[in-house]
């Protein structure tokens, strides 16, 4: 059985002339990273700590 991704697209992508970012993290093992100007186009594929990670070290707003 394959998971389909639920993407969602960052809160902090919204008014920035459509430069967004889109996330899936339903996918167990990987979290799926997308431009979503372009949904057909390539996704990168993150493990999930490497994600929280990152995530952890963006500056905050």
């Amino acid at each position: 059985m394959t998971t389909e991704p639920r993407w969602k697209k960052s809160s902090r992508s919204s008014g920035n002339g459509g430069e967004c970012v889109e996330v899936a993290d339903n996918l167990g093992g990987a979290v799926g990273v997308r431009d979503s100007k372009d949904p057909a186009g390539p996704v990168l594929s993150f493990e999930p700590a490497a994600w929280r990670a990152f995530v952890r070290e963006l500056p905050a707003r």
